[in-house]
């Protein structure tokens, strides 16, 4: 008897919804950290202290924005546990690739923590659209 179970077995086991609430989570832990980490950086700091990150300002209008980005992904967790699966499938394809693009952006001219950081939240996300464009109903017998 073995006991050797091929990976995609394994992860048949867990349910769909479960895989993405978990690529969503990650994925808003890599975003927590990266952001955390550039404040140990001398010239992000040093942008803070004369109200701007990147090219904006920091202020009341920025902080919504960038609350209301991070609110999206963080209900996403959620959500998709929770949303009917047809639903489910165009809200994740649609946020992660908006999101997808907007990381890569972001990462135009970065450290090579924030890129590499970057990267696995792309990849995440790119899973993110693979279990929701490869998600089937399930059968009913």
């Amino acid at each position: 008897m073995t006991y050797a179970v091929k990976t995609n077995q394994v992860s048949s086991l867990i349910d769909v919804r479960i895989r993405m609430a978990a690529l969503w989570a990650t994925t808003m832990m890599i975003f927590a950290y990266v952001d955390l980490f550039s404040l140990f950086r001398p010239d992000f700091r040093a942008a803070l202290d004369q109200g701007k990150v990147f090219v904006f300002d920091v202020g009341q209008p920025f902080l919504l924005g960038v609350t209301i980005y991070v609110i999206i992904p963080s209900l996403m967790i959620y959500l998709s546990l929770v949303m009917p699966r047809r639903l489910n499938r165009v809200v994740s394809i649609s946020l992660a690739g908006l999101y997808a693009i907007t990381i890569v952006g972001g990462a135009v001219g970065e450290w090579s923590y924030y890129v590499l950081g970057s990267a696995v939240e792309v990849v995440l996300l790119a899973l993110v659209v693979h279990h929701s464009w490869t998600w089937r109903a399930p059968k009913t017998d």
